[in-house]
């Protein structure tokens, strides 16, 4: 099977399952506005073939480019694995007539509204929400939602752009802070905790899935510069805790019209227990949470989904043997890495449960924790029992710290 990704090389995890479609013995070729020469040596040995263009955002140019392109004769599949580039993957198969996400399916995905439209109509349970794009379509909203509510932009992805509105007087400082958003969704608050749901999918069946768990939830990550945020991979889906969210999931799946790749979702569980959907992509979640699931399982992913995607099938095995947890760290102070405590007394207590510890070195430059989840770098634990993984994660948040200066 000829196979082509759009934008291989970024994000990072893009690259992973680029190399996972060559691992199952795909033929792979990349798209992009990065030159071949600028994409990692690894991911170019698993492409068979590479086509630069000027911009990914001129559909019509991109689209006779790989018309003219020789290698592309034959293509099966075009995939798309990062939110912006989706809807031009969509454009791309109907111009050359091949299967996949269409793009009227796709903009379900893309627009928070219709998103939500679909699934109220499907009798889900969404936050209350509105369109608006303007300021006094907003107050409008905002009036008849009522207070709190989230503003966050309507094809946006993660929480960038999202806020949390209390009162009126807030709500003019949230406008002036979103005026470069030309369309938000006006939501409902939704006091509870946040996990995930995310899946493989081939012709509409699950193949695989998992949950994760936002400790504290995306909103307080981001607003909070002291958080040390966490993503858990939780082993045993077999919990009253987790119920709601895998009973919705599948219906949320089947309402939008979802068939082939990997999904992520973001549900809340509210104080009374409630289940209340979040929102959705067709795609991988980010900020290395695939890798965590791969810990939590034992496995593969990325080759996962190339086969689900290229063969309908999934042969691999996932059993869940732990709970598998990412926690990122920030640095306090600007400027480069001076120093990092705590590290050595950490690893000396949990050190068999660490997986991976990837900070910034000393010298470094100190990342704005405002524009990547990454911040100035993370640990991966793993424990079988979810409690102690939650001890570990927390005491890593408090005893170690980094300091810039």
């Amino acid at each position: 099977m000829k196979v082509l990704v759009l934008n291989p090389g970024y994000p990072v995890e893009i690259s992973w399952f680029t190399r996972g479609l060559a691992r199952v013995g795909a033929r792979v070729l990349g798209l992009g506005d990065t030159p071949e020469a600028g994409l990692d040596p690894e991911l170019r040995r698993a492409l068979s073939g590479y086509l630069h263009v000027p911009s990914l955002w001129d559909e019509q140019a991109v689209l006779g480019a790989l018309r003219d392109w020789p290698l592309a004769r034959g293509l099966d599949r075009i995939e798309s694995l990062w939110e912006p580039a989706m809807t031009l993957a969509a454009q791309l198969r109907a111009g050359l007539g091949l299967p996949g996400m269409s793009v009227e399916t796709t903009q379900l995905f893309r627009d928070k509204e219709a998103m939500k439209a679909a699934l109220d109509r499907a009798g889900i349970r969404t936050p209350r929400h509105r369109r608006a794009r303007s300021a006094a379509e907003v107050r409008a909203a905002a009036e008849a939602i009522g207070y709190p509510l989230i503003v966050k932009p309507i094809a946006g992805a993660g929480s960038a752009d999202t806020h949390r509105v209390d009162e009126p007087a807030d709500l003019e400082r949230v406008l002036r802070a979103t005026q470069h958003v030309a369309e938000v969704s006006v939501e409902e608050f939704i006091e509870g905790d946040e996990f995930t749901y995310d899946t493989i999918c081939a012709d509409g069946r699950i193949l695989f899935r998992n949950v994760s768990w936002y400790r504290p939830r995306p909103l307080e990550q981001r607003t909070n510069e002291w958080v040390s945020p966490q993503t858990i991979a939780v082993r045993r889906l077999d919990q009253e805790l987790l119920a709601g969210g895998l009973d919705m999931g599948p219906r949320v799946i089947e309402a939008l019209g979802f068939r082939d790749g990997f999904t992520h979702m973001e549900w809340f569980r509210t104080p009374r227990g409630e289940a209340v959907f979040g929102e959705i992509g067709a795609r991988p979640p980010g900020a290395r949470s695939t890798e965590i699931m791969n810990v939590c399982c034992d496995g593969d992913v990325y080759a996962g989904w190339a086969e689900a995607v290229t063969t309908g099938r999934l042969t691999q095995p996932f059993e869940r043997h732990w709970n598998a947890a990412i926690i990122f760290k920030r640095a306090r102070g600007e400027g480069r890495i001076a120093r990092v405590d705590g590290l050595s007394n950490w690893l000396a207590r949990y050190g068999r449960h660490v997986v991976e510890v990837e900070l910034l070195p000393v010298g470094a430059r100190r990342r704005n924790w405002k524009q990547t989840l990454l911040s100035d770098g993370w640990v991966i634990v793993r424990h079988p029992e979810l409690q102690a993984t939650l001890e570990i994660a927390d005491r890593f948040g408090t005893d170690v710290q980094m300091f810039a200066e």
